[in-house]
């Protein structure tokens, strides 16, 4: 039996070369991350998060977020905590 074997993934090149930036960031090569993520589904018995497709709440913030309407802002953190009621 083979120590090792190879998976072969096609993706967006954009993609790829983000997520392998951020990957470096973190101190980690694109094998690591994918046997990081492969012992993540065997532990879990499944992917380790969540994957639904957003609620309508969801969906008007994120398009509120990206489209910068509706959004509430303060001056400095003891506003928004204050705003918070923290």
């Amino acid at each position: 039996m083979a120590k090792t074997k190879s998976v072969t993934v096609r993706m967006d090149p954009e993609l790829k070369d983000d997520v392998e930036q951020i990957l470096t960031d973190l101190g980690l090569s694109t094998s690591q991350a994918i046997v990081l993520f492969y012992k993540q589904v065997q532990l879990h018995h499944g992917l380790p998060f969540d994957v639904r497709l957003p609620n309508r709440i969801t969906r008007k913030a994120l398009a509120d977020a990206e489209s910068r309407t509706n959004l509430t802002t303060h001056a400095s953190t003891a506003e928004l905590f204050a705003d918070l009621g923290i």
